[in-house]
């Protein structure tokens, strides 16, 4: 039970709001997100949700909230929730249709994806404000030089590769992508899962001390929101 250090005798206590008047990103009039936390109604307990509007193979970008778990209501159209089990080492899909949900546990790394246009989702969270760490900040934060050592790869390739990626994505692709990749992930099962393989403590401690890199400024992305 969430315990409010707020007076409900207050005249200033809110107990309506309408999400649509608070977008939290928009990529087009078809691709947005409203959102609701208790800074936009300050009698809300431990909740907060997102509103979001999805066409086909739009993605809400692979990300994970390091304070909260989310439930994903479809309402209309479907979409595919993907997450990594840290435990099984798995990545599960589950496609979801109206009336249907899927849940993320806190600190899983996820995405979902429209399948098809005019897709309704509400994303539901157990704080009332989530934080967000986005696959497109770390794979435009963290130095091309650590990537390529790290993973073996090559540098020129790797900076090439992630060089359009200047921003925080949240959804997309966008529309002047010039050559999106083809999704595998058309007729997924209502529920269906591919293996994978991941380190067995994907949550290890005690690593040796890494040369520091010049600071790199970051914005987080519900600071416009929060």
């Amino acid at each position: 039970m969430a315990i409010l250090d707020i007076d409900f005798t207050s005249p200033d206590v809110e107990y309506f709001s309408d999400i649509s008047d608070n977008n939290f990103f928009t990529l087009d009039e078809n691709n947005l997100i409203n959102a609701l936390g208790r800074n936009n109604l300050n009698s809300l307990g431990n909740v907060s949700l997102l509103d979001i509007y999805l066409s086909r193979e739009k993605v809400v970008e692979p990300h994970y909230h390091q304070n909260a778990s989310e439930l994903v209501y479809c309402i209309t159209g479907s979409a595919l929730v993907s997450f990594i089990n840290p435990f099984t080492n798995e990545l599960n899909e589950i496609k979801i249709e109206p009336g249907q949900v899927a849940n993320v546990p806190q600190g899983w790394w996820h995405y979902e994806i429209a399948q098809e246009d005019d897709t309704h989702l509400l994303a539901v969270f157990d704080a009332p404000y989530p934080q967000v760490i986005l696959g497109s900040d770390l794979l435009r934060l963290t130095p091309k030089d650590v990537l390529a050592h790290t993973y073996c790869l090559d540098e020129e390739q790797v900076s090439e590769a992630l060089s359009p990626i200047q921003s925080s994505v949240i959804i997309g692709p966008s529309d002047d992508c010039a050559n999106p990749a083809q999704l595998q992930r058309k007729q997924s099962p209502t529920y269906h899962q591919h293996p994978r393989h991941y380190p067995a403590n994907p949550y290890h401690q005690g690593y040796a001390n890494y040369p520091p890199h010049p600071q790199q400024t970051y914005t987080h992305p519900y600071n416009r929101y929060y």
